[in-house]
Formats: C-alpha cells, structure tokens, sequence
C-alpha cells in the first residue's frame, strides 16, 4: 500500500513501529557509546553516549503521545486527542536541548583538564555509528512527512543529532590522535560543539512544536488545496473562507461554502455533506470539516 494512501491511524501505527526500531537502536548504541568512551577516555564520546540513553526516554514519551493521539473524541474531548502528540513532540524536543547544555557545560569544564585517548576503538564505534544514525534519521523523516506528523519528525531529528554529535566526537578524536600531546582538549572542544548542536536542534524542534499547539495555519498550498476540492462540488459556486488548524497528524477545517441563493436547505444541506465527505477523504488527513453555507451574491444584489 503506497505511504499516501494509508489512514491517519495507519500512519500512525506505522510510526510507533519505526520509534519501537529507533528505541532500541538507541539502547544498543547508547551502551556501546558509553562504553566506548570509558574505555578509550574520551569524554566526547561518553556525552554522545549520555545524549543517546536520553534519546529512549524522549522515544518513551513519543510513543506515549501517539498512542494517546490515536484514541478517539469523546465526551471530553470533542476534537479528539491529537494535542497529545504534539506536546510529546514539545517534551521530547525540551530534553534534547536540556541534554544539550548539560553536555556542553561538562566540555567546558573539562576542557581544564586535557586527556588522552585511546582512539582506536572510539574511531571505530563513531564511524558505525554516523552511517547507522544517518540512514535512521533520513527512514524516519520520510515517514514523518508522509504522516504529517511533528512527533515522528523530532524522532528523526533525535537520529540526526546523534550522528551530528557523533561526527563531531570523531574530529575531536581525530584531531587528539593525528595531533598526539598538546592536542588532548580537542576531545572536549567536540563534546561542547556536540552540545551546542543539540541545543540548536532541540530548541528549533520546539519552535515548532509551540507553533502547533498554538492551532497555527498550515503552509497556502494545503489551504489552496482544500479550496479547490470543495470547489469541484456540483452546486458550490465558490469559496468565501477555509481555516484550517492541525491538531496532531489531523485537520481541522472551517469552510464557508456559497451555494444558489434560490436553493431550498435541504439542497444547500446536502452540498455541506458533500463538501465534508469530499475533504475528509482527501490525503491531507482532514478528521472533520465545518461546512457554512451562504447565498452566492449576485451583481444586482451587491453586498
């Protein structure tokens, strides 16, 4: 089944599955990282380890968020659950920059007591590493995209950070091995560069988590879209207002439809419900349209 056609809740049930990968890809790495880096003294790598482990905490609370963002509205909640995915996005975002200065606050003090490191075995682990987190953060994304969804996005972007954190552990070690004594805080210097990414990347991830939980208007061309669906409807003769909000991977949209002035409710009742069912099957992920409908003014009527 091609990745367009699929439902909100298979997209959704298709991304768990990918955070399930990522979480214990995360484990694995996490440890070897860590590892790694006591062996072999290299502080670089034990804060690429530490930011690693607390990426399975962030996959908890992400896949917390979306299994939540799956249940359906009820009484409480007429919009459904979808803000759930969203500020486990927000979380998840708030402890990558949080781990972020953590990690770069232990660089600078660190960077008073230089070190020497075994780089045979940390060159090694960096290098698989980069390659795995790389080809994870490019999968996820894309799946992310697909889903429309900005929890699965700051999932990949958790893989991406890791690689980025971890190229700049492998030229800190590099430097410190090619350099040999007097080159020793270059090890450090990549651990606070590593620091400085994250908190770039976390706080840009929350930027837009914050932007969806404000209900902002997604980019005119799904807008433009939604317009023009609507406006193929026999009997719809344009389109006065469409807002549209995003509530997790869903839409909400609120559309004022004009219609024939001369045409009796019931008509005008049922181009509102073809004007929903058309919207909601769309591949924009649409959970639930409010159709208004007005008269169509003519040039004898004015305004």
């Amino acid at each position: 089944m091609a990745a367009k056609n699929l439902t909100s809740k298979q997209h959704m049930d298709r991304g768990i599955g990918i955070v399930l990968i990522g979480l214990s890809a995360n484990v694995i790495l996490g440890a070897a990282k860590i590892i790694g880096g006591i062996v072999g003294n290299s502080h670089a790598l034990i804060a690429d380890g530490i930011e690693s482990t607390l990426d399975i905490f962030s996959s908890i609370l992400v896949l917390g968020g979306m299994k939540l963002s799956t249940l359906p509205a009820d009484e409480d909640h007429p919009y459904g659950h979808g803000k759930a995915e969203t500020l486990a996005a927000m979380s998840s975002a708030l402890i990558l920059a949080i781990a972020g200065v953590v990690i770069a606050i232990k660089g600078i003090i660190e960077l008073r007591h230089p070190h020497e490191i075994s780089g045979l075995l940390t060159f090694i682990i960096l290098v698989s590493v980069i390659g795995i987190k790389e080809i994870m953060f490019r999968w996820v994304f894309s799946i992310g995209e697909s889903a429309n969804s900005l929890s699965i996005k700051t999932e990949a972007w958790h893989h991406r950070s890791d690689a980025m954190t971890s190229v700049a552990a492998l030229i800190g070690i590099t430097i410190a091995m090619i350099g040999g004594k007097g080159y020793e805080s270059a090890d450090d210097w990549a651990a606070l560069a590593a620091g400085g990414i994250i908190i770039f990347n976390g706080v840009t991830m929350l930027r837009h988590s914050f932007k969806e939980i404000m209900d902002y208007a997604p980019d005119p061309e799904t807008e433009e879209t939604l317009r023009n669906i609507a406006q193929k409807i026999d009997g719809v003769v344009a389109i006065e207002k469409c807002r549209v909000r995003k509530s997790g991977i869903n839409l909400f949209v609120d559309i004022h439809v004009q219609v024939n002035g001369d045409m009796t409710v019931y008509q005008g009742h049922e181009i509102s419900h073809q004007v929903k069912d058309a919207l909601v099957k769309s591949p924009l992920g649409v959970a639930d349209v409010s159709v208004h409908i007005e008269p169509a003014l003519t040039s004898s009527q004015g305004h």
